[in-house]
């Protein structure tokens, strides 16, 4: 975006890794949904496209924001005008430097991920968001010990109900091949790979894609496809090595059966997991999927960023830091303008998006002297993604989110089909969650968006006898 605005300027892609991230078929849904894919492609064909563009792969050693300048690794300095942080995010590990333990949040981790499972018989996954309900729903013949410290799966995107829909997919055997993967993959040289430790979780890699579970191979070493157990209400108390565990005299479990609780085991395993519902369970190593921390350490250092309760840059509405010249989007920013009542901050892909075009016109904006309104986008919050097989669209406070007790929830379900809730506060819509193929995002956002008061329709609104889209065309 910026290459277009200033076709004259230099522009700078300072980035550590070796290949960047692009959009590829990018599709506008509707006034606020969009579905894309997320490829990675060599920094070479950025730069055949827009010729005034130079990506730099060097990682970030210092920002001196009174000097307008930054300091790479490789012991450059390079003075800016104007400067974005993009430095996303990084995984939220439950436990640094064990090489039992494994962070998920990027393309490389990703793969780490695929050679130790391949020799697995056991793992536990902990987390309850995007990654670890596809992992886990992904993973065949590896037993999975699933700990969630809420009262249902998938709590960052999914109430109880939607929990109990998709819960019959984990238990089924998966009959459908995975479809191929549309990424393309760039590997990198034998050379760097061998020098990189496999548990360098502070190595930065890029954040995974939505399909980034496609075309893996997911499978460990048992025959069976899937066994999933799942500890709910509970976290990790602590992480023992096999040692510490021998010494700490107390039982380990086995995987649970379907009628009975689970016997103590007899097998030494290379970690154990202690819940803190007082459970141990063995496994060959944890899967760490708790979430992301943004990436500002490099930054910080010398220079007055006003910072946010969630760790990141804040950031005002033309998406401009407390720092002048300096602008941030994507994963490490937070938003500290007022919000829209039905949008909030979420650090997803469509974001991540959507804050790097927006922050492009703001510094376009900024330089030319001219105004521009807050985009569109930031009017509701609109997600569209897949889990279990199944197209899961969500819309505005589609959790209740920040609503109080004063909001009621409505809901229709065919199982196996489809699954939808609306959340109403004083006859109007605030939310949506959309699972399975109902047709009914366009209408939903229309209806969130204009705050129609709906209360004269009642539970008809989710009548399946009544055709609501032609309703409110």
């Amino acid at each position: 975006q910026l290459a277009m605005e200033f076709p004259s300027e230099d522009i700078f892609l300072m980035t550590a890794s070796p290949v960047i991230k692009a959009v590829t078929n990018f599709k506008q849904v509707s006034k606020t949904l969009e579905e894309f894919d997320v490829e990675e492609q060599p920094s070479s064909l950025l730069e055949k496209r827009f010729p005034n563009i130079k990506v730099l792969q060097s990682g970030v050693k210092q920002l001196k924001s009174d000097e307008h300048k930054i300091f790479t690794e490789d012991g450059k300095e390079y003075v800016y005008e104007k400067l974005c942080l993009c430095a996303g995010a990084k995984p939220k590990l439950i436990l640094e430097g064990s090489p039992y333990v494994l962070g998920i949040r990027d393309t490389d981790s990703a793969q780490a991920f695929q050679k130790s499972l391949a020799q697995a018989e056991r793992v536990v996954v902990v987390g309850n968001g995007g990654i670890a309900l596809e992992l886990v729903y992904e993973i065949q013949g590896c037993e999975v010990i699933w700990a969630i410290k809420d009262k249902a799966i998938g709590n960052t995107f999914f109430d109880a109900g939607a929990a109990e829909f998709l819960i019959p997919k984990l238990t089924a055997e998966k009959r459908e091949t995975p479809i191929e993967c549309k990424r393309t993959k760039y590997t990198m040289e034998e050379s760097e790979e061998k020098e990189r430790p496999l548990a360098a979780s502070d190595k930065l890699g890029s954040a995974l894609g939505p399909d980034w579970h496609e075309g893996l191979h997911l499978k460990g070493t048992k025959e069976f496809s899937h066994k999933v157990h799942i500890e709910m209400l509970c976290e990790v108390k602590k992480i023992h090595s096999q040692q510490e565990f021998i010494q700490l005299q107390r039982t380990s479990l086995t995987f649970p059966k379907e009628e009975k609780n689970a016997e103590p085991d007899e097998v030494l395993w290379p970690v154990y997991v202690e819940l803190t519902n007082g459970k141990i369970y063995g496994c060959n190593f944890v899967v760490s999927a708790t979430g992301v921390v943004p990436n500002v350490q490099p930054f910080l250092d010398g220079n007055n960023f006003a910072v946010g309760e969630d760790g990141g840059l804040k950031v005002d509405k033309h998406m401009h830091t407390s720092l002048p010249d300096i602008y941030a989007a994507g994963d490490i920013c937070t938003a500290a303008w007022e919000p829209s009542p039905v949008w909030h901050q979420m650090r997803l892909w469509t974001q991540a998006r959507q804050m790097g075009w927006y922050a492009a016109k703001c510094m376009a904006a900024d330089v030319s002297g001219e105004s521009i309104d807050m985009d569109f986008c930031f009017e509701l919050f609109a997600h569209v993604t897949k889990f279990f097989n199944y197209k899961v669209v969500v819309l505005g406070k589609y959790n209740a989110q920040g609503l109080g007790l004063d909001h009621e929830l409505m809901l229709r379900c065919t199982k196996g089909q489809e699954y939808v809730k609306v959340v109403m506060q004083n006859g109007r819509m605030m939310g949506a969650v959309l699972i399975g193929e109902t047709d009914l995002e366009e209408t939903f956002e229309n209806l969130i968006l204009n705050q129609m008061d709906l209360s004269a329709y009642g539970e008809d609104l989710l009548n399946p006898d009544i055709d609501i889209e032609d309703y409110f065309d």
